[in-house]
């Protein structure tokens, strides 16, 4: 590799300087949140939301060491095998295995620490939140957005500062598809561990709480409350950090791998290109982590606001951070050009694809709020279909689900087409850092949902005034609308983020230098192979939902059982269903994420790169799309619920046979869009970083590497057997729920 320190010491330096710069707000941030008070007064009232945040606080804690224990294991055996793979061919540096193992480990810590600092900030906001409620709207935000600002701007800085230091110890780029791994396989772990727990909670909660017991959404008497509030925090919080965290640092690794091919002139590599090349993606994210802390500045809210109010003040600051990221990349490739590191030509060509990945992630966003928001027609078409029963309101879901794939589809054809246009396969990488340039803010307006939710949550089961609960419901109905549109952010970046990885593994294992042939006899299987995975993936994490929902709703008829016989000293066991969903969640994500590591692994070794190649292409074409249509159709689900429970159709109050059908609605979407469909988008990424770090051991031709792949392929298979018989065995035990079946 031509590439040499001195072609990327000044991205280093910048991204030092950025990232501590991040850090250090990051602590004046959290001193800021945790300077609010607990409570409003001393009343009795007050004391139980103290309580209940605790309870909170203590699941979410113990949650999170439960899931790190375990990947910690997963992090240790990946890591011997990754730094041992080079063994297996003659030709490959025995260091470089090493040495990637190392950056695995640290991407594997620095993505887990994000996601902790995360809920560690989540889980104390919350009360705070609520607190502040009873003042007002706008200082209830102000509380919940800086929290989600701590989220947004820890992930950023530790990526960055992350890569930065590998890149100033190793000195060798190459080693960084490690560190990309290691954020990778906590990125899925967390999302989909953190999606079943929120998930299993959440749905048990609502069928033995509002459908079969006629409670409120956050009823105190209900035992499964805690367990959902809960889960709003280490799957919405932990595990959307973690899982940006590694499509931030993969679009930067992506851009590195492919500097090299794209500085090459006439076979001779250009330092001074290959040195524009390497540092302007750092300039870039860096640069956006100081235009999304000035972004933050702009977010408020008038006392009364509509959600369109409300959604005009998180837009505000996100498009100020964005013009500033375009006045930014001018002035960057300005610079690089005054300095004689590039032609005019080389600086618009580049700024344009980082413009264009900048405007592609807005209209993502944009096209998903529509469709999830209950400001636009087709939640509320959702919501009207109920007023002709359950059924109506899963098939006009499923229908706007569906359509909504249009335009980011679109968008993405439309980048990808303009940006290898203007500077090859690089442009999409760049690309990819360009819409990720805001992060910072965009993950800040995500991350802020679980805290409000969570706030009304807490406001309700404490009993607080009806203004208060107005005020979070406000805030909750917002956050919803705006954790879509940040997964459908979270999508569209990690299709650019994985085009770019998939284009640095062919350029690393060198099959594209004589063309792939899509008629080759194993590109094809590769590619149904990978339009399959998707499919395959989120029927387990559904199915695991299933499952431990039904863990949950046994143990709540329990208790309910014994609330029936002794009503006057019962009290509700919170404590034990949040365990029975830690079990759950932790056995059920260990396939899926074997699933996600193993299946590209034993294809590139059994039938070869090209084979694996094809594999990536059908996983991320049909993994965009699921991922897209379950997101976009449970958060217009829940939406549509939330816009009947608003009274915003005449005649149709709460507990209407109207909003039975878009609870109904709700509770499929709930595995629909957090845990199913987003963690799709983290395993196309996976499956990209994964073929990057084991190209350089892939064959070439079919066939040559049978033995080992046969035997990977017969360790998934027996996998597999095994969860799908424990599974069986675990429908068949299932106690019969005849209570909260619906009608």
């Amino acid at each position: 590799m031509a590439l040499v320190w001195e072609n990327f010491e000044a991205g280093v330096i910048v991204g030092f300087a950025t990232g501590g710069a991040a850090l250090l707000y990051v602590l004046v941030l959290l001193r800021s949140v945790l300077s609010h008070p607990v409570k409003p007064d001393d009343s009795e009232k007050s004391a139980r939301m103290v309580e209940i945040a605790g309870h909170i606080q203590a699941g979410a804690k113990a949650f999170l060491n439960t899931e790190y224990l375990y990947l910690s294991a997963f992090v240790v055996v990946v890591a011997i095998l990754i730094g041992l793979s080079p063994y297996l061919e003659d030709d490959v540096d025995k260091e470089q295995g090493w040495n990637t193992a190392i950056n695995f480990v640290v991407g594997a810590f620095l993505s887990g620490l994000a996601g902790y600092v995360g809920m560690f900030t989540a889980v104390r906001a919350n009360v705070r939140t609520t607190t502040a409620a009873t003042e007002g709207l706008n200082p209830a935000l102000k509380v919940a957005f800086k929290s989600g600002t701590v989220m947004g701007l820890t992930v950023v800085s530790f990526g960055i500062l992350g890569l930065s230091t590998n890149l100033s110890i190793f000195k060798d780029p190459t080693v960084l598809a490690g560190f990309g791994f290691g954020a990778s396989s906590i990125a899925l772990f967390a999302r989909v561990g953190g999606g079943i727990f929120t998930k299993a909670a959440d749905v048990g909660a609502d069928l033995c709480g509002k459908v079969a017991n006629d409670l409120e959404e956050d009823d105190p008497r209900n035992p499964a409350v805690i367990a959902d509030n809960v889960g709003d925090n280490v799957g919405d919080v932990a595990g959307m950090g973690a899982d940006l965290f590694e499509s931030y640092v993969g679009s930067i690794i992506a851009c590195l791998t492919l500097a090299e091919g794209k500085a090459t002139v006439d076979s001779v590599v250009d330092q001074d290109l290959l040195t524009a090349y390497t540092t302007i993606p750092f300039i870039i994210a860096g640069g956006g982590i100081v235009c999304s802390v000035v972004g933050t500045l702009f977010v408020s809210v008038k006392d009364g606001a509509n959600m369109n109010g409300l959604l005009w003040a998180l837009r505000r600051g996100l498009l100020v951070a964005s013009v500033l990221v375009i006045v930014l990349t001018i002035a960057a490739c300005h610079i690089l050009v005054g300095s004689g590191y590039w032609k005019e030509s080389d600086a618009l060509e580049v700024g344009g694809c980082v413009v264009i990945g900048l405007f592609s992630g807005l209209l993502i966003g944009f096209a998903t709020e529509y469709c999830t928001s209950f400001e636009y027609e087709p939640v509320k078409s959702i919501a009207n279909a109920g007023r002709h029963g359950h059924a109506p309101v899963i098939i006009q879901g499923m229908g706007v689900g569906m359509l909504s794939t249009v335009v980011p589809v679109i968008v993405v054809i439309i980048a990808i087409l303009s940006c290898t246009a203007l500077s090859g396969l690089y442009g999409v990488g760049i690309a990819g850092v360009g819409m990720l340039s805001t992060l910072g803010i965009t993950l800040a307006t995500d991350a802020y949902g679980p805290v409000a939710d969570n706030a009304g949550g807490i406001a309700e089961m404490a009993e607080l005034e009806p203004h208060v609960r107005e005020n979070t419901d406000a805030l909750d109905a917002l956050g919803n609308t705006t954790a879509a549109t940040g997964k459908g952010f979270a999508i569209g970046s990690a299709v650019l983020t994985a085009v770019a990885l998939m284009a640095s593994f062919i350029y690393t294992s060198q099959i594209g230098n004589s063309g792939i042939d899509i008629m080759d006899d194993v590109v094809i299987p590769g590619v149904l192979i990978g339009a399959m995975l998707p499919f395959v993936f989120a029927a387990l994490t559904m199915l695991s939902v299933r499952s431990g929902a039904h863990d949950i709703m046994d143990e709540v008829k329990a208790q309910f059982a014994k609330r029936a016989e002794n009503m006057d000293t019962w009290v509700p066991d919170h404590e034990r269903c949040v365990a029975i969903a830690t079990k759950s969640a932790i056995g059920e994500m260990l396939l899926p994420g074997a699933l996600a590591v193993l299946v590209p692994v034993s294809v590139g070794f059994a039938l070869g790169a090209k084979a694996l190649a094809g594999l990536l292409v059908g996983s991320i074409s049909s993994g965009f799309l699921l991922a897209v249509t379950m997101a976009n159709a449970g958060g217009a689900w829940d939406n549509a619920k939330k816009y009947v429970e608003a009274g915003s159709i005449p005649g149709h109050p709460k507990k209407s046979d109207l909003h039975k059908a878009t609870v109904t609605g709700d509770t499929v979407g709930d595995p629909f869009k957090d845990t199913s469909g987003p963690s799709l988008n983290i395993l196309i990424k996976l499956m990209s970083v994964v073929s990057l770090v084991f190209a350089p051991v892939f064959p070439s031709k079919p066939y040559e590497d049978l033995v080992v792949g046969l035997i990977l392929l017969a360790v998934l298979l027996l996998l597999v057997i095994i969860g799908i018989t424990m599974k069986s065995k675990k429908a068949h035990s299932y106690s019969k729920l005849d209570e909260v079946e619906m009608s």
